[in-house]
């Protein structure tokens, strides 16, 4: 029994003096805020109909001394969808992301769309829309007469 326990502490031993160690990550370069103002970042649409898609324009200036691309913007699901300035905006100009919500599912919802630029070590930015979608009541049908 001895012997036994003796060899899986050896094994053990020669195991741990063949294993990997990981390499430190790499440092990540410092994050800056993004030189685009926002006029807004929210909107609260309020209580909406059921079906009838609703939209918002985000609008911001480029405060930066280059210009500025916007990447990627991605709505958080499949029930936004978003639209964008695809050209570059240049220092002082100002550029749009429109986000649509298409209003299916009824009750409240609160949706975000991450924009991605091209300023080197910024955070993307989330921008957000919110409201209530107010069920559609079915039309009553009539029962039909009995005979």
């Amino acid at each position: 029994m001895k012997t036994v326990k003796l060899l899986a502490v050896a094994l053990f031993m020669g195991t741990l003096s063949f294993a990997q160690t990981a390499a430190p990550a790499p440092a990540a370069a410092p994050q800056t805020p993004s030189q685009l103002k926002w006029e807004k970042e929210t909107h609260e649409f309020g209580t909406i109909e059921q079906g009838k898609p609703v939209s918002y324009e985000f609008t911001f200036t480029n405060t930066s001394n280059k210009d500025v691309t916007l990447k990627d913007v991605k709505a958080s699901c499949g029930c936004t969808a978003t639209n964008y300035t695809k050209t570059a905006i240049k220092p002082g100009e100002k550029g749009t992301v429109t986000a649509t919500y298409n209003a299916a599912a009824g009750g409240a919802f609160h949706k975000t769309v991450t924009v991605t630029t091209s300023e080197e070590n910024t955070m993307p930015k989330t921008i957000t829309i919110k409201g209530t979608v107010k069920v559609n009541e079915a039309p009553a049908v009539a029962a039909p007469a009995s005979k």
